[in-house]
């Protein structure tokens, strides 16, 4: 699995944060999503396809 984050087009509710904390955080400036990998452990893969899902803005998919 691999994922992708758009910046431009997250507005920083921080579901994906919360969801997933192994791969996503949220940047102290301005609280967009920050990725903190492309490529999640087998273990953390169903948190970051749900947290791709509840994704309130789209920004999140799975490539």
């Amino acid at each position: 699995m691999r994922i992708k984050a758009d910046t431009e087009r997250c507005v920083g509710a921080g579901m994906c944060a919360l969801t997933a904390p192994e791969v996503f955080d949220q940047s102290e400036e301005d609280g967009t999503v920050l990725l903190l990998t492309e490529e999640p452990a087998a273990k953390d893969e169903a948190a970051a396809g749900r947290a791709v899902q509840v994704c309130p803005s789209g920004a999140l998919s799975i490539v």
